[in-house]
């Protein structure tokens, strides 16, 4: 990921592509990263696997890390730990107001 000028621990926003994230998350659906976001079960991260950017849910079971996608025709990809992790989703952004959400503090 190339840097736009802000600061590295700036938030910033990713448009979502695919479908491994329906029901919650349509394609198109603007998200909002914070690279200093608080890392727990059950937030939406992204993160870096095999030199590329993914959106998952992190599930830490047994003090391991996986990232699970919310469509199951996709597959859940264990990973070594929270360095992998580039940010947690803060918020999500539709066409209309209604499909506004803020995730974080007590999702």
């Amino acid at each position: 990921m190339e840097s736009g000028g802000c600061a590295a621990s700036e938030p910033f926003a990713l448009r979502v592509l695919g479908d491994s994230m329906l029901p919650e998350f349509s394609e198109g659906a603007i998200i909002i990263i914070d690279p200093a976001g608080a890392i727990r079960d059950g937030c939406y991260v992204m993160a870096e696997v095999d030199n590329e950017y993914i959106f998952r849910q992190l599930r830490i079971v047994d003090n391991k890390y996986y990232l699970q996608p919310l469509n199951d025709l996709y597959d859940t990809v264990e990973i070594s730990g929270q360095e992998v992790i580039q940010g947690v989703v803060t918020q999500k952004a539709g066409r209309r107001r209604k499909d506004h959400k803020h995730y974080g503090k007590e999702d």
